[in-house]
Parts: structure tokens; sequence; C-alpha cells
């Protein structure tokens, strides 16, 4: 790393981990700067609560900043977030498919936008609080190598998965100083320091959706008349029921399926074609291969050059060689081994050694060799996917 590049600008949302990443940036003597994005849009239901759209977090983080002695910043981001995440998020429901706003928030206004907002402040990097490592390049080098995206070592607080849509251009400039780090030791840390936001509670849900309930979102943001209402068919193609529009089910869902069936009922599948409900047994949300799109791979240190090692089963992914990894197919995931092949216009197929549950369109695949993450994209809807049970309705 550059030691002439020592501004950094430090995300603060207000919580514990931010705040310890602010302490530690500084201890290793970079110049910090406290930002917190004012991100809550008008008709945000949660923005008067304790949630990084709500007031209180601004609070919180500006008196860390006060306490760090380092400055702080509100920066308004609003129009961008709704533009960029909310509508997003809204509009991968209407399309029969789950989103992440997590990922991104982080690609497009946290590691994003935000950067025009690091220039001007002669930032040279974004630091976060994730629980990710990332290896940057070794400086003054001829070869200037990439940085390299792993896996952070407390395994129930990694959060590489959220960061995997990271370009190469922003993770050179981006520093997680948690990522090596458990999370019992930060809130040592900052009890140590006597931080009052020490025993402050993670965050378990999305934060613009208070208490998960993202149908109660939708209906407010999107209103009853932007609902694509229509019918609930099992797998053989029987009519079941009408329902209230197609963005109030996910696949694996159980809960508000109509009764009457002797086994418990889940939906398999969404078609935003016809706004079918495809409801069908446990068996049906079982799948053995799937496509994603949008794929980002991540060029890691020594692929391609001669002489030097490559991690174990990285290749350019311009070729079509098959590639054996770790797939994540959503965050909570233990993941599980796969073959990937790199297809045409950034897609890819997976071929899941052992069948899934619950292979959810629009939800994030995440690829991993050992640690390190080799890449991602988003999993696609197809109508020819390889279900292990009964063919679905076309």
């Amino acid at each position: 790393m550059n030691g002439n590049k020592k501004r950094v600008l430090l995300g603060m949302s207000g919580g514990v981990d931010s705040s310890v990443a602010g302490y530690l940036l500084r201890e290793q003597g970079y110049e910090v700067v406290g930002v917190t994005m004012k991100v809550w849009p008008q008709d945000c239901i949660s923005r008067a609560e304790d949630k990084c759209c709500g007031p209180q977090a601004v609070a919180d983080a500006r008196g860390v900043a006060h306490w760090l002695g380092i400055p702080h910043y509100v920066v308004d981001e609003a129009d961008q977030f709704d533009r960029l995440v909310i509508d997003y998020f809204s509009s991968e429901y209407q399309a029969g498919r789950t989103p992440n706003p997590c990922v991104m928030c982080n690609e497009k206004v946290k590691f994003g936008n935000l950067w025009s907002k690091a220039a001007a402040l002669g930032c040279d990097y974004i630091a976060t609080g994730h629980y990710a490592i990332i290896e940057h390049p070794v400086v003054g080098v001829d070869d200037p190598g990439f940085a390299v995206l792993r896996k952070g070592v407390d395994p129930r607080k990694d959060q590489s998965y959220f960061l995997f849509s990271l370009r190469q251009s922003q993770l050179q400039r981006a520093l997680t100083p948690l990522g090596k780090m458990l999370k019992p030791r930060i809130r040592e840390i900052a009890h140590s320091l006597g931080l009052k936001v020490a025993d402050k509670t993670d965050s378990q849900e999305i934060c613009f959706v208070p208490g998960n309930d993202y149908k109660a979102f939708l209906r407010s943001h999107l209103g009853e008349t932007e609902f694509h209402r229509g019918e609930i068919y099992d797998v053989d193609g029987n009519f079941i029921a009408e329902h209230d529009g197609i963005e109030l089910f996910t696949i694996g869902q159980r809960k508000g399926l109509p009764g009457g069936s002797p086994r418990p009922r889940y939906v398999v599948d969404l078609d935003p074609e016809t706004n079918r409900v495809i409801v069908g047994d446990a068996d049906h949300l079982v799948c053995n291969e799937f496509e994603i799109d949008h794929v980002n791979w991540h060029t890691v240190v020594g692929i391609g050059e001669p002489g030097r090692a490559q991690p174990t089963g990285v290749r350019d992914p311009d070729c079509s060689d098959e590639i054996d990894v770790v797939v994540k197919i959503r965050y909570n995931h233990p993941g599980t081994r796969a073959t990937l092949t790199p297809l045409e216009n950034g897609r890819a197929h997976v071929q899941l050694h052992e069948p899934q549950r619950a292979v959810t369109p629009g939800q994030a695949a995440v690829f991993y060799d050992g640690d390190i993450v080799v890449g991602g994209g988003w999993i696609c809807r197809r109508k020819a996917l390889n279900h292990l049970a009964a063919p679905m309705l076309a």
C-alpha cells in the first residue's frame, strides 16, 4: 500500500463496527474523515428509527467522530439511494425475483457514488466496517498486481458475499480493517474505549424495511395499484386460487399459501410473464443446476502468468474451461461444491455437486476458492431449470 496515500473516508453508520474501524484506522496512522450517508427518502417509513436511514444513526456517528477527534460530514444520498437501491428492490419483486439490496448498495452507493465525495475531500481510500479482507497489491514493484477479496476470519460475520460485485478499481481503493478480527474483540475494544455504541445491537434487517416486513414496505412505496395480481397453480397445472400480487411471494415460501393440501405447499416458481405463482411439495424446491448473469469475475494475482502460483481451481474467466468452486446461493448458505462454466454475454452455468433447495432468482451466487472470492453473479429464472422432481409449469 502506498505510504503517501494516508487519507481515508470512513463510512460511519453509527454502529459499533464502523466506530471501531475508525479507531483502528487512526491507530494505523491514517488521517480519517468520517461520513454518514443520509439515505432516508421522504417515504421511508423507518426514517425516525435507529437505522442507517434514521437521524439517530447520524447522531451516534457524530458522537463517535467527536470522541475520535476526526471530522464528520453528512452527505445527502437520498435521491441516489432511492434510484439505485429502493427502485431496484421494488422492481425485482415486480419481476418475480428476490432482490439483494445490500449488494447493490455497496456497489452503487458506498463504493460507487460516494467516491466522488471522497475525492473532493482529498481521500485516497474508502473504508467500511465490513467483515471481509481486501489484500492490496504490493506497491513499489513493476507489476502493480491486483486487490484480492477474501472471507473475513470470523465465520459468523463474514460479509465478503456482499462485496462480490465490486470491481478491481473499487477494491484497490477500499479498506476493511475488521476483516481479520472477531466480533467479540470489536466489542471489547469499544468497551475499553468507553464508546457509547459498544453494546448497540447489530441490525439483522434491511435498513429501510422495518421489522423485515418487505410486503408492508412495498405497499407503502408502490401502492396497491402497482401490484401484479394473478393466479396460483400447482406444478401439474391445476388452478388453486387467485393472489393479490406476485410481489408478495418468494421462492421457498410456505406461509400465506391457500390450504387444502394433505402435505405442506411451497412456492417453487414465479412467472412474471403470466403473474402465476407455482406451488409444489418440498421436493420441487430442489435443483442441481442453474445459470447466472451479470457475472463479475475477480482477477486473482498470478492467473494466466507462467511461472507464478495461482489458487487451485481458478482459471481465466474468458476461457470455456470448467472451474471447480464452492458456491453460496444466499448470504446465510454454508456453501456447496459446484462446477462453474463461463458462457457468453456475462453469463455462466452452475452445476451443483449436491442438489440444493430454494435456488432463488434474483439472489446472488458467489463463488469461492478456499477463502478467496473468485466471482459471482445473479441467479436467473429459467423455464428449463432442471428440477429433480416433477417438471415446472411452462
